[in-house]
């Protein structure tokens, strides 16, 4: 075991981001880039990162427009306009501003790509925030007082909202690692889910996209839908590509879904493919066999980043400070380290983050399972459900204080309505992942860390054009037993090596286990079973004892319980005002 360098958990302050008040906000303000009597915006001059916030005001001066927009059919909108686009010369932004003038609302089902807007109607005095259709950007709003804040970035917030945690939120992230839905950790401030659209004055949200189940061609077979989810996904990685003369960074584990977009983006990139990977020394086992053959295979520049026990522990702090709501995915630091090392090279990157929500990866296994064999077990599916998330979910009655499990074991849960909607049972379960996991764990995670890094991220796999060609494969092509993918698998078979095609799926297995065994219990159990913990009037300890010291560790899944336990502990204690 090593010593710690520091004893306290180092304080961390990111720039902030752009707010948008809608209420009298005092003209002093500090930082205002635009004001009316109703609405203000501020720009903090501070602010970093790789998408630029700006504030474009449309024509006529009748709107306001502040966010962050990064679109793929720029060309098209402008031709819908009547602009020749080589004399267009504005900011996406402004784009987005002329579109909202012409067509209001109904612009929205034209974006194609990633998205936080906040707009502002002078004339009408109505305030629309929106955000894009799969959450690659996020948005997070104020619910109480006289006036409401609207950030892309949670932590920007922190001066308009209380201290007092969002119980049920709470609850959900000890059985997902992430808080999923409209629900923040904070108990005055929601979030705006993917899709929507939240309205002042009226505080009415509704969406302009929703993620429906649509099989078409149940008669094609596998390789013909191959063959069509080949040529979108040509298209997508060709638009998420930089300039030619720019070279583009890809994360690499070695699986399917980064080896698919490692090679369509070689293939069609004339400038540098650089590709990155992990791993974490010579005492756990590693993937860089399956990546090293991709990284060869496709001809880019690799770069392999060693990361250790003491990475993973002293980074935790500044990883948990980028992030909104915590996330307890151990990820998150080497995510954040990959990141740096990449900005090195390349601006932009891409990732293939998408492949198991999108394709029936084996995660849905279990639910599958379940679903067949549910009266042996006494498992409902919804208990089947929280638990395949192999976090806490079975331990909330011994883990939660009494009166905090009393108040919130009755409250429903997010999931309730995809699970038991009408869609065949894999696309359920993937709607669930595609709309939580993926708006609330994964995109998140990427945007927030890469722009830590100064990097720009793109998800392919996460285009919204792939996630709805993915509701429209019959589900016998996603996830058919044992076969998981069986359809992106054909889609870029001659792109790869078999090796990489039909090896099966193991995931990034961060080595937490084992840190907390060898590295980091002393530090843990200081940090967690201190009397002045964040998390100390809200979880007993003795459940917290046993899992640092290991008793009764039957599956080997302690580890990620701690490590999910630690993040919030840290995230609360960077969080505080």
């Amino acid at each position: 075991m090593y010593k710690s360098r520091k004893s306290k958990i180092p304080f961390f302050n990111p720039d902030p981001s752009w707010r948008v008040a809608w209420g009298a906000v005092d003209a002093n303000y500090e930082d205002i880039a635009w004001r009316d009597d109703q609405v203000t915006v501020i720009v903090p001059r501070t602010a970093s990162g790789v998408i630029t916030e700006k504030l474009a005001i449309a024509r006529g001066e009748q709107f306001v427009v502040v966010g962050d927009v990064w679109l793929t059919n720029q060309v098209q909108l402008l031709e819908n306009l009547g602009v020749e686009p080589n004399s267009f010369a504005l900011s996406p932004l402004q784009l987005v501003a002329n579109l909202w003038e012409r067509w209001g609302m109904k612009c929205l089902n034209q974006l194609e790509g990633m998205f936080a807007l906040v707009i502002w109607d002078r004339e009408k005095q109505v305030l629309w925030s929106i955000r894009d259709r799969v959450g690659a950007r996020t948005l997070y709003y104020t619910t109480t007082g006289s006036v409401r804040w609207i950030a892309p970035k949670l932590r920007t917030l922190a001066l308009h909202r209380s201290s007092d945690l969002d119980l049920v939120a709470l609850r959900d992230y000890l059985c997902c690692a992430f808080v999923p839905g409209e629900r923040t950790l904070w108990q005055q401030v929601r979030e705006l889910r993917p899709g929507t659209v939240l309205q002042l004055p009226e505080c009415k949200v509704q969406a302009y996209w929703q993620l429906q189940e649509k099989i078409t061609a149940i008669d094609k077979s596998l390789a013909w839908h191959s063959d069509r989810l080949r040529q979108l996904l040509d298209q997508v990685v060709r638009e998420y590509l930089p300039a030619e003369n720019e070279p583009v960074g890809v994360f690499l584990s070695g699986g399917l879904d980064s080896s698919s977009i490692t090679a369509i983006a070689a293939k069609f990139h004339h400038s540098p493919v650089h590709t990155f990977s992990i791993h974490f020394g010579s005492e756990c086992p590693n993937e860089l066999e399956f990546s090293s053959l991709v990284a060869k295979y496709c001809q880019t520049q690799h770069h392999i980043l060693e990361i250790t026990f003491r990475d993973m522990w002293e980074r935790l702090p500044e990883t948990m400070a980028y992030l909104d709501d915590p996330i307890g995915d151990p990820l998150t630091v080497p995510n954040l380290l990959l990141g740096r090392l990449a900005r090195e090279s390349v601006q932009v990157l891409l990732n293939g983050e998408g492949g198991d929500p999108c394709f029936g990866g084996p995660k849905n296994q279990p639910m599958l399972i379940n679903s067949l064999y549910g009266s042996v077990t006494n498992q409902d599916s919804l208990q089947a459900y929280l638990i395949s998330f192999q976090k806490c979910a079975a331990d909330l009655p011994q883990l939660l204080k009494p009166e905090i499990w009393t108040a919130v074991q009755k409250t429903p849960w997010v999931f309730e309505e995809d699970l038991y909607s009408q869609a065949s049972y894999l696309n359920r379960l993937m709607a669930m992942n595609i709309k939580f996991k993926g708006a609330d764990q994964i995109l998140t995670k990427v945007s927030n860390l890469t722009q830590a890094a100064l990097l720009q991220a793109r998800s392919p796999l996460f285009d919204q054009r792939v996630v709805e060609l993915s509701m429209e494969i019959p589900p016998e092509y996603k996830l058919s037993g044992v076969e998981e993918k069986a359809v992106l698998k054909g889609a870029i078979a001659e792109l790869l090596p078999p090796a990489i095609v039909h090896r099966p799926k193991s995931g990034m297995m961060v080595p937490v286990q084992l840190g907390f065994r060898k590295y980091w219990q002393r530090e843990a159990k200081n940090l967690l079973l201190s009397r002045n913990a964040a998390i100390a009037p809200y979880l007993n300890q003795l459940p917290i004892r046993n899992w640092l010291n290991y008793q009764g560790d039957t599956w080997s899944r302690y580890g990620v319980k701690l490590w999910l336990l630690v993040s919030l502990e840290i995230w609360l204690q960077v969080n505080q005002k």
